[in-house]
């Protein structure tokens, strides 16, 4: 196998990724007004801003990959991909009248850490011998004193809420430049690599580190990483019952929730199959309910726009 591992559940897991991606970038190209800006986004996202955070974790040895079918350096191209589509396929839904902007990265971030829940403890504990020895799809490598859930730090699951957050807000603005320059080419092209960078600076700074564990008043590993975890997911909760769920959609059409049915509804799914199938029978209750809160809550929220009266307008 040389310097590759093939671990068939890693591979199909990797390959629905890949299938729902193609579907969503199909849709992008078929129903987005300007598609090309959008597709910028996606590999902006993909390229500059997710794949050079998560590798930059992996050279820290913060934590590590297990070898898949497509390599962005240490970090398999699923990873990034299926980042910016909760991203992408959270904001077509919040493609509502009555939504703040500034209220959609904490919504799109709460959403982050919803689907994260149904993620990770699963990867964390698919580990099979291989060619490169024992290792496990996702490996955390935490320190003595890092507070934990199933073995992961609790502020990885708060770093969802930034990962996500920091780059639907800069996105947002990047749009809004878009529009208010006419929808210049030049403008189009540029914003989703100027918005990725800004959203990396970002992530990296001294802000990320106070939103995670209140530093510098707290530590890392401190009771701060459960504070804040509190606190961030309340915020998202709060901004998503006072503005998303009572709002309307401009034009109630089945077509623009196909991209949340796919990524919201059926990966969450799949991954809570795979715990029980895998028998990870001490997570299941975890992903189960991240499931069912991530996955009910967005089949409710479609349910509700086909019920709710339309308005005229542009989408």
């Amino acid at each position: 196998m040389g310097q590759f591992t093939v671990v068939p559940i890693w591979v199909l897991e990797d390959l629905v990724v890949y299938i729902l991606g193609a579907a969503v970038l199909l849709f992008i190209v078929r129903r987005e007004k300007r598609p090309g800006s959008i597709i910028l986004e996606m590999l902006s996202f993909c390229f500059l801003y997710a794949a050079v955070y998560e590798n930059f974790a992996t050279l820290m040895g913060w934590y590590g990959y297990g070898r898949s079918l497509l390599m962005i350096f240490n970090v398999p191209f699923s990873v990034p991909l299926v980042e910016y589509l909760v991203v992408y396929s959270t904001l077509r839904l919040l493609d509502r009248d009555g939504i703040p902007g500034w209220s959609k990265p904490w919504i799109v971030g709460l959403t982050g850490m919803l689907f994260d829940f149904s993620l990770d403890p699963i990867a964390m504990r698919q580990i099979f011998d291989t060619a490169e020895g024992k290792i496990g799809r996702w490996t955390w490598f935490p320190g003595t004193g890092d507070v934990q859930i199933f073995g992961e730090p609790v502020y990885n699951f708060s770093g969802w809420i930034l990962l996500c957050g920091y780059f639907t807000a800069t996105i947002l603005a990047g749009r809004a430049w878009y529009r208010k320059s006419g929808y210049k080419s030049s403008v189009g092209t540029a914003y989703p690599i100027l918005c990725s960078l800004a959203a990396l600076l970002i992530l990296v700074s001294p802000l990320s580190q106070f939103i995670l564990w209140l530093a510098p008043f707290m530590k890392k590993g401190s009771a701060g990483e459960w504070i804040m975890l509190g606190v961030n997911a309340s915020v998202g909760l709060v901004f998503f019952f006072v503005f998303a769920w009572p709002a309307v959609r401009k034009q109630a059409r089945r077509e623009r929730e196909i991209p949340a049915v796919l990524i919201l509804i059926v990966i969450p799914i799949m991954n809570f199959a795979i715990c029980l199938v895998g028998g990870y029978w001490d997570i299941a209750w975890l992903v189960g309910a991240s499931t069912i809160i991530l996955a009910g809550s967005t089949a409710v929220a479609i349910a509700r726009t086909a019920l709710r009266p339309t308005r005229s307008g542009t989408p």
